[in-house]
């Protein structure tokens, strides 16, 4: 073989080479980011899911407070109002912006203060707090306030790690080519060393 040939030949191969490698760092990044991307996007469903949950214990804790307490009925709309407008505050988690993640967080405390009236009223009424229709509720909504506590860090911590992810050289040349953005964390509420459950105890 001629010299010319065998220089031509490994310019080829390391051409190739330099493809190759190109290829699996690109693929190898983008391939990480998705997946940290789909973490995100499950931690936000369980967040979801433990929001709804507790919005559906208002209805049964006014049906059960309401059978033993005086109800101003301008307390029961609010009540209903801010259960409706948590319930209807969706989220793309592709594209959570920090807007965004505040008008869902915005709703949901307006939903927990909600619920922190309807057991005030019931601090007025001892024998309505020895039911134990009132009882498993004060169970499922201290699980669930746990619950939304748990997956809220979960989520939290999902996002570090993908915003770390894209924006750490050298992966973060493949997350701007790609068009992945930076995402938001919740963040901490004002007063959020006060559980929505009082201790009834």
């Amino acid at each position: 073989m001629k010299p010319i040939y065998k220089v031509l030949l490994i310019i080829f191969a390391a051409f190739l080479l330099i493809i190759f490698a190109a290829y699996q760092f690109i693929a190898g990044n983008y391939n990480i980011m998705v997946a940290k991307d789909l973490a995100i996007k499950t931690a936000w469903a369980q967040v979801e899911n433990n929001y709804q949950r507790r919005a559906d214990l208002i209805p049964s804790l006014v049906e059960t407070i309401k059978g033993s307490a005086k109800f101003e009925q301008e307390t029961l709309k609010q009540v209903m109002e801010a259960r409706a407008n948590a319930t209807s505050m969706k989220i793309d988690p592709s594209n959570i912006t920090p807007e965004q993640l505040a008008k869902f967080q915005a709703a949901q405390n307006q939903a927990g203060g909600a619920i922190s009236r309807l057991l005030a009223v019931a601090e007025n009424y001892p024998q309505l707090k020895t039911t134990e229709a009132f009882q498993g509720l004060m169970n499922e909504l201290a699980g669930t306030e746990n619950r939304i506590s748990f997956a809220r860090k979960t989520f939290n911590e999902s996002v570090q790690d993908y915003n770390l992810a894209i924006k750490t050289f050298p992966r973060n040349i493949v997350a701007g080519f790609f068009g992945f953005q930076e995402k938001a964390f919740f963040q901490a509420d004002p007063g959020t060393n006060k559980p929505v459950v009082p201790n009834f105890n």
